[in-house]
């Protein structure tokens, strides 16, 4: 457009300022070649990304979304859901900016809108904002999940709630639930470790028995039980987690689990300046048996 650096920026701190006050992002929608433009100077990368456009470029520029406008429909609309006190919440749980501070029973309101484009859908998680991260695992079809979007996906899950929840149920429903939880269980990485004990618990819970590799889920049994203890934080959780969904969602394994989970005991998580406890898995699946629920498999683990 023949304009120089120097005008872009002008422009574009009157537009920071502008968009603080107002929390609108439809000035993109009238400036398209405007926003390809500057998307391509390295000087406003951290900004956009601070604001939630980190990668949605991508689905832009390659016509993945014919406009911005749906996707600046949403992202105003859980700019007006978020609180400050809810976002807080998220940040002691360990969070990472951008987010609004959108609760899910909110978010879930969206779902059905967002369902309807899947290319929106999965625009929303490459904005890098955390909110919009969470309702496009909501709304994505996860049948239609590549394996190259989920690898994506976990890396760039940068805190448990998208880990354990978000990609962790879309992996569990996706073609290759079973080939990326084999292959995330042994990362170092803390998170992607995470999403792949939490995939397959999740792919328990939804597949019949008769369908389950029981004797390499014995194998992983064993391994929780000698290792639990001395893992990182967080897989410590999915670990105890997957003890669980064994012997709540596997019939066949229910008493294995449950000596497991005796011969583990508490489990120590540090959730950090949180009310959170970490369940006590022989407590759980205790309750599990009394209420009638060994064995009864979910129709749908994305909740």
């Amino acid at each position: 457009m023949g304009m120089g650096l120097s005008h872009w920026k002008l422009i574009f701190k009157k537009v920071k300022n502008w968009s603080k006050d107002v929390g609108s992002w439809g000035l993109f929608i009238s400036y398209d070649s405007m926003f390809l433009n500057c998307f391509e100077h390295a000087s406003f990368q951290n900004w956009f990304k601070s604001i939630g456009f980190s990668k949605s470029r991508k689905a832009y520029i390659e016509g993945k979304v014919d406009t911005m406008t749906d996707l600046n429909e949403i992202m105003d609309k859980l700019i007006a859901m978020g609180s400050e006190q809810t976002k807080q919440i998220f940040l002691r749980h360990g969070a990472k900016e951008p987010l609004f501070g959108v609760k899910v029973g909110d978010l879930k309101k969206l779902v059905k809108d967002v369902k309807k484009d899947q290319h929106l859908a999965r625009a929303l998680y490459e904005t890098g904002n955390s909110d919009a991260m969470y309702l496009a695992g909501l709304t994505v079809n996860p049948k239609t999940a590549t394996k190259e979007m989920l690898q994506d996906w976990v890396r760039r899950a940068n805190w448990y709630m998208l880990a354990e929840y978000t990609v962790a149920w879309v992996a569990a429903e996706s073609p290759y639930a079973m080939e990326l939880a084999r292959e995330w269980i042994k990362s170092p990485e803390e998170m992607i470790a995470v999403c792949g004990w939490s995939t397959y618990a999740n792919y328990i819970s939804i597949t019949p028995d008769e369908l389950l590799d029981i004797n390499e889920i014995r194998q992983l049994l064993k391994q929780v039980e000698a290792t639990v203890h001395d893992e990182m934080n967080r897989v410590r959780y999915t670990m105890n987690s997957f003890v669980i969904a064994v012997g709540t969602y596997a019939a066949v394994l229910h008493e294995e689990a449950m000596r497991v989970a005796e011969s583990i005991g508490s489990v120590h998580v540090d959730v950090g300046a949180t009310a959170c406890k970490v369940p006590l898995a022989s407590e759980y699946l205790r309750k599990a048996k009394q209420a009638g629920k060994i064995g009864k498999k979910k129709k749908t683990c994305i909740c």
